[in-house]
């Protein structure tokens, strides 16, 4: 059961210890570099990811961000925070209670046939309950934390603090753009009205993918902290891992599509494919029931993808230089442009080779870390360089896709499956679907 710990003043006396383990490693990443102190970093990395795993809350679910980004912190830290889990303690039913009848008013047992006490679900944010509503359909209702607005704006607060560790440490990405989209990410999963819009977008964006089922919102038992929507029945991913090679290269295509048609196709992509925010029906087509982590991107940003892949393709650095303005980098050399290519086509290398392969084909374990350290090196010493916002979701929409089709061994032709989603592709087009979908969706 949930006890006053988890309230905001409850949780400011663990940020007090998060606080000072951060800033500290500040300072003693700063007295390493000027003064030639001694730092057991590997040791503070672990202390400091003990801190953070008492809290349960925006700021554990950016430090799981943070830890996907490449040189936003030092390797050990990276490491430890990519451990943070994103499953809490659940609030306990004396809670729940209070919380439902806050949401839904003091009759609001009478409003469901059934609700289960016990979380099915819970996360950082929130936390579900299957239930069944007086006419027989089943739900998931989707509870937020109380006093998760005040302590999102503590979080942030302590965001800075972890940021201050990858500056000291003079990274070769600049971190502002990344802090300033975190911060406006964290702060929409928290208005559960425009979840309810972007599970609206969702439905219709893949209304035409038979292998991908959304659900459907229930308006009246759903407010700005309770989310209630159509339950989708299904088990965890992991289980397929024991299934056939053409069951999981079936359930692969499906998760493919279920992420990257809405990019493609529309300009929104789902940042956050963590495993508990969807499963797989026995046909092995795929239900995704988290949609608070939403981005909408530029159509521009869109064409850069394509055009930077397209470029690699051709070996075309006009194209790439291009590409790279799309996205919205500035004031890059073209030996930037040249480590940021190689970078590029490690990436992009699967969707470039026409054969059925899986993605770490050929690759030695650590290939892709050893690669990022050396790119990135590279860039540190030409000063640095600061990346787009829209690259903090897209890049973590796509380490976690990769690390579901590694866990698959999925063995796919990842370049025909790419090409058939940009052939013919046009901007205007995708401007007016992009335009016409939210508008529906009444974002």
């Amino acid at each position: 059961m949930a006890d006053d710990g988890d309230s905001l003043g409850g949780r400011l006396g663990r940020y007090a210890r998060v606080g000072s383990s951060v800033g500290g490693l500040a300072v003693k990443l700063a007295g390493q570099r000027y003064l030639g102190w001694s730092l057991d970093r590997d040791k503070h990395a672990t202390d400091l990811r003990a801190a953070l795993g008492g809290l349960k809350g925006p700021l554990m679910k950016a430090a799981q961000l943070i830890s996907t980004i490449p040189d936003a912190l030092p390797p050990e830290y990276a490491r430890e925070l990519a451990q943070l889990q994103a499953n809490a303690p659940a609030m306990g039913w004396a809670f729940v209670r209070r919380r439902m009848a806050t949401e839904l008013g003091p009759d609001w047992p009478s409003k469901f046939a059934r609700f289960d006490k016990e979380a099915t679900f819970a996360a950082s944010l929130g936390q579900v309950h299957h239930a069944t509503l007086p006419d027989g359909t089943e739900v998931a209702a989707k509870l937020q934390y109380p006093d998760m607005a005040s302590a999102l704006e503590a979080d942030l607060n302590q965001l800075k603090l972890i940021f201050a560790v990858g500056q000291r440490f003079d990274p070769a990405i600049r971190t502002d753009e990344i802090h300033a989209e975190i911060t406006t990410r964290l702060r929409e999963e928290l208005d559960y009205r425009r979840e309810a819009r972007h599970v609206a977008l969702y439905r219709h964006m893949l209304r035409d993918e038979p292998g991908v089922h959304v659900p459907e919102v229930v308006p009246s038992h759903s407010t700005d902290r309770l989310l209630t929507m159509t339950w989708l029945e299904g088990e965890p991913l992991l289980n397929w891992k024991s299934h056939s090679q053409e069951d999981k290269d079936r359930l692969a295509t499906h998760m493919f599509r279920a992420w990257y048609v809405p990019f493609y196709s529309y300009g929104v992509i789902h940042g956050d494919p963590h495993l508990g925010n969807y499963t797989v029906r026995p046909d092995g087509s795929v239900n995704l029931m988290d949609f608070g982590c939403v981005r909408i991107f530029p159509p521009r940003f869109v064409r850069g993808s394509i055009e930077l892949y397209r470029a690699l393709m051709t070996d075309d650095m006009a194209r790439a230089v291009a590409a790279y303005a799309d996205w919205g980098f500035t004031g890059l050399t073209h030996e930037m442009i040249a480590v940021l290519n190689r970078w590029a086509a490690f990436l992009y290398g699967p969707l470039m080779d026409d054969r059925p392969r899986r993605l770490t084909e050929g690759m030695v374990e650590g290939h892709g870390r050893e690669m990022a350290q050396n790119v990135f090196g590279e860039l540190r010493r030409m000063g640095g360089v600061r990346p787009p916002r829209e690259f903090v979701f897209m890049d973590r929409a796509a380490i976690g896709l990769g690390a579901v089709f590694i866990h698959l061994r999925a063995s796919i032709n990842w370049h025909r499956l790419f090409e058939s989603l940009i052939e013919g592709f046009d901007i205007d087009a995708l401007t007016r679907r992009q335009q016409t979908a939210l508008t529906e969706a009444g974002l």
